[in-house]
């Protein structure tokens, strides 16, 4: 088999100098004072190494938008000369009238193979993305993500579970397009009713065979590699979505903050450990290589 365990990796240069230079502006993952750096490509293997990881994928890491380009030449070109990622998932912005003629320049990447365009809104300001909460069912928006399905392309859907009716409407819309959950979901309200809602909004957009979840980022709001949180979360997800829909992603180097490759990759195989064979062969490895194709 294929160990694909890294589903969704962040070979990090940043290319917002504010990032590097200027003041710490607050980020949903806290204080990053450690990872306010370029994360090079060996860098990344050297986190990697005895994991058994065999593949990744670069998520779009939010360069100035006019520099969406740039980034995946730059990716490519580090793929080019260390075999390294596998595959990428660039930026282009979906709120404009025809976002045709930015995916024909990313075409020109042989690595591409979706798109992300972040969409999470929050009452909390520092968990807001999106300039609004109902970009999901926004015309122009749906009707761009449309067109990723004559690229064959998927788009990274990242939403919180009050916008994932919205979201699931997106999918219904764009029925040629995979949409990827990020975060399996991104479930930041941990009290009994956050995770009904959390839940419910995971089954909505499991009714819709072309959204998969990718188990990542759990970290991301507890700051820290709580095996209980992951398993919970795991657990939760396989049974909605089937664990042939779900697809591990280590979101490094955001969980560099508080955590170990190894001791990440170990929580989340201790999550899976009850599931079958096949279960864990899915998403640690062969839905990654369906949804991103990877090949052999």
């Amino acid at each position: 088999m294929t160990d694909i365990v890294d589903g969704h990796h962040h070979i990090w240069r940043q290319a917002d100098l504010a990032w590097l230079s200027g003041p710490m502006q607050p980020r949903i993952f806290g204080p990053y004072e450690p990872i306010r750096r370029d994360y090079p490509i060996q860098e990344y293997l050297d986190d990697l190494k005895g994991t058994g990881v065999t593949r990744s994928v670069y998520v779009q890491t939010n360069w100035p938008t006019g520099q969406f380009e740039d980034e995946a030449a730059w990716v490519q070109q580090t793929a080019d000369a260390h075999g390294w990622p596998h595959a990428l998932v660039a930026y282009a912005d979906f709120s404009v009238d025809d976002v045709r003629p930015q995916l024909d320049r990313l075409k020109r990447y042989p690595l591409v193979r979706g798109v992300r365009m972040q969409l999470h809104w929050h009452d909390n300001p520092l968990y807001r993305f999106a300039t609004r909460p109902d970009l999901c069912a926004d015309p122009t928006i749906r009707r761009n993500i449309g067109y990723l399905a004559d690229y064959g392309w998927s788009f990274d859907l990242q939403v919180f579970a009050p916008q994932m009716t919205d979201a699931a409407g997106l999918a219904d819309a764009c029925p040629g397009v995979t949409f990827v959950l990020q975060h399996a979901g991104m479930l930041e309200d941990l009290s009994p009713q956050g995770r009904a809602a959390w839940r419910a909004g995971m089954a909505r957009l499991a009714q819709c065979p072309n959204v998969v979840s990718k188990l990542s980022g759990l970290g991301t709001f507890i700051h820290r590699n709580d095996g209980a949180h992951i398993a919970d979360v795991v657990t939760d997800t396989v049974a909605i979505f089937g664990a042939e829909r779900c697809l591990f992603g280590s979101n490094f180097p955001i969980e560099k903050l508080w955590t170990s490759y190894r001791d990440l990759i170990g929580a989340f195989k201790e999550a899976a450990a009850r599931l079958t064979p096949t279960q864990r062969e899915a998403i640690f490895s062969s839905t990654a290589a369906r949804v991103y194709r990877l090949g052999p």
